[in-house]
């Protein structure tokens, strides 16, 4: 297994799955990716055994009028991978913050 890249993507997406089981569409929500983006991320994450899905009951989701969801969750592995995204998010924001680019020396991409 190929060490596990975590991209901005993938970060947000494993901080929505820290946060419970989730389905794809609460995903998109939560985080504002795109299907295009989550689905794949989703899929290379289970490739990983970062993450698992199971359809949910068909019961469940006939009796609420609307069809299956597939509901994903972290494994152990995946709860670690979220614990680095959610330190790579903190560095993002420190970095990002006015407060930490006031104290880059105010030197702009000009040099000035």
């Amino acid at each position: 297994m190929s060490p596990v890249r975590i991209t901005h993507a993938t970060a947000l997406i494993l901080q929505a799955l820290a946060a419970g089981r989730r389905h794809g569409f609460q995903i998109m929500e939560v985080t504002g990716l795109a299907s295009g983006t989550v689905y794949p991320v989703l899929r290379r994450l289970e490739r990983e055994s970062a993450v698992e899905s199971e359809w949910e009951d068909a019961d469940e989701a006939s009796s609420a009028g609307r069809r299956r969801r597939r509901i994903y969750r972290l494994t152990g592995t995946g709860l670690l991978l979220a614990e680095r995204a959610r330190e790579r998010l903190a560095d993002t924001r420190r970095l990002l913050s006015d407060e930490a680019l006031g104290r880059a020396g105010g030197s702009g991409a000009n040099g000035s």
